[in-house]
């Protein structure tokens, strides 16, 4: 009789190819994290989870501005504007935190309120123009409520909105301020727009608005700076053997900049990244990098931490050669 079956492995065989499917797709792998060191947490958790050994030195320092004053005055004037635009949440938690070191609760505004409601809060003591300015009024209040739209770039801009249960009216398909500008631009002609954002930043979406009609205001939330006590911690990760990574991530032009900032006072910048994988979250930091000397070896396709570990993972090439 012959057995027509299908063959079987042998049972080493089939154990090894079991163990191998179970092995993490990043482990032996080395990756320096360059986030602020509050934001460092996510990407590195992701990485982690798929065997990465994790690096965290912070390339960027986030910080208040120098004065409030211009981001205050934009805050209690909110009922004068038809589009707030927030581009990272960076800039969200550093416009709620002054919201509430002013007192002025940002409510959730429901699309489908009735005035009348509106006015019921304000009697209640919930609305925005009570604790923002007595003497604002109800109707102000409620005109503003109405009105103003939100619009976020990326899901964690926008996540971090609606967990001050905010709603979010747009979020453009590409995470870069370019795709901001192609989703607003036939919305704000004869509009005030208010731009909530780093002291730093390109001014693609202002400069944009404005020759689409609107009338753009631009405010500081924040400010990112140079860690000076990354210097060292840097120097020591790339000069050791154990610690060297065999991967770097750039989340934004900023970690980008202030790579080569710290880099650059070792005065050994080109030779720093040998043998060393460069991973981008986005267009504009990979244009960043490139204007700045160095390479682009990995690039995600979807602009967002998830999208940056996927193209890690699937680079498989890249991850080969530096095993």
């Amino acid at each position: 009789m012959v057995w027509r079956g299908r063959p079987r492995l042998p049972m080493r065989t089939m154990k090894g190819n079991a163990q191998a499917s179970l092995k993490p797709p990043l482990l032996g792998i080395r990756v320096l994290v360059g986030r602020a060191r509050h934001q460092v947490s996510g990407l590195s958790a992701e990485l982690r989870k798929l065997g990465a050994t994790m690096i965290e030195i912070p390339f960027i320092e986030i910080r208040k501005p120098k004065s409030f004053k211009a981001l205050d005055a934009a805050l209690r004037s909110l009922a004068e504007y038809d589009w707030l635009i927030l581009t990272s949440v960076n800039g969200v938690e550093a416009m709620w935190e002054r919201l509430t070191k002013l007192r002025l609760p940002f409510a959730s505004v429901d699309r489908e309120d009735t005035v009348d409601r509106e006015d019921r809060e304000d009697r209640e003591g919930h609305g925005f123009s009570r604790a923002a300015n007595h003497d604002q009024s109800n109707a102000a209040f409620a005109a503003r409520r109405r009105r103003l739209r939100i619009a976020a770039i990326g899901p964690a801009t926008k996540k971090a909105i609606e967990q001050r249960h905010v709603t979010v009216d747009v979020v453009p398909k590409e995470y870069v301020a370019e795709s901001v500008v192609r989703s607003l631009r036939r919305r704000v002609k004869g509009k005030r727009v208010l731009l909530v954002r780093a002291k730093v930043a390109r001014d693609v979406i202002p400069r944009e608005l404005r020759k689409a009609g609107a009338h753009v205001d631009v405010v500081e939330a924040y400010e990112t700076v140079v860690p000076k006590s990354s210097r060292r911690r840097l120097q020591n990760a790339l000069q050791s053997p154990r610690l060297r990574p065999h991967i770097v991530t750039f989340t934004s032009s900023s970690t980008a900049k202030n790579f080569v900032e710290l880099l650059r006072a070792r005065g050994k910048r080109n030779a720093a990244l040998d043998g060393i994988l460069t991973a981008s979250i986005g267009p504009v930091t990979s244009s960043t990098l490139l204007e700045l000397g160095l390479r682009v070896d990995i690039a995600a396709k979807e602009f967002t931490i998830p999208g940056l570990v996927d193209a890690i993972v699937r680079s498989k090439a890249q991850l080969a050669s530096i095993r």
